[in-house]
């Protein structure tokens, strides 16, 4: 039996490859300033599962397959799935609020519940290690994790594409939020990789200083 959090992912891939051939479809369902500001509340989520292409849908794939088997397996499905859409949400309005001024801002992908689910597993297991292809050692956890985010620091910085980039931040901040409601003792027992993460997040704020 296929588990529920790989039939949430088939369906992401599946609405993603809708997307990719049906320029007005994807349009319709895409995360857009104005649109949601004139009350297409619906964006904030169905953005979520569309993705710019086929590398952006496999870096968020990938990312989320390593992952959320241990989110899933220490939070159980209700606080799973939660834990997903809370990011999501999370994620969207921090990008609502990041470019409220660009009314024809556009964006697309599952990155702000995918930062949350990065985040809340590497709370719930710090010790996680991946091993990542054609890398031939194993990847500490809180590596990937902060690497994913500096990638977001990057593509935020440059801002050349549809990638919603500041939803990593808004999403794992809904993962650190969410999680710490869950499992409070996590943070009082891991405070120097709690610091670790907020690097990025430090980061973010800066380039956004710079933007501005």
């Amino acid at each position: 039996m296929i588990p529920p959090y790989i039939l949430l992912l088939i369906l992401i891939a599946l609405i993603s490859l809708k997307g990719f051939n049906d320029k007005e479809w994807f349009e319709r369902y895409s995360f857009q300033i104005n649109e949601i500001k004139t009350g297409q509340w619906y964006r904030m989520i169905t953005s979520g599962f569309l993705h710019v292409g086929f590398w952006h849908l496999l870096v968020n794939g990938i990312s989320y397959y390593f992952f959320a088997p241990t989110v899933y397996q220490l939070l159980g499905s209700v606080s799973f799935f939660l834990l997903f859409l809370c990011a999501l949400i999370a994620g969207n309005l921090f990008t609502l609020w990041v470019h409220k001024n660009e009314p024809y801002y556009a964006a697309v992908g599952a990155s702000g519940a995918v930062s949350g689910i990065v985040y809340s597993s590497i709370l719930l297991y710090p010790g996680m290690q991946l091993m990542i292809l054609p890398i031939p050692i194993p990847i500490p956890a809180p590596l990937f994790g902060f690497g994913f985010l500096m990638y977001s620091v990057y593509g935020m910085y440059k801002n050349s594409d549809k990638i919603g980039h500041a939803a990593h931040f808004g999403g794992a901040i809904g993962g650190f939020v969410l999680t710490a409601a869950l499992k409070p003792n996590l943070f009082l027992n891991n405070p120097t990789l709690i610091l670790a993460l907020l690097i990025p997040l430090l980061l973010f704020i800066w380039v956004l200083k710079r933007r501005n």
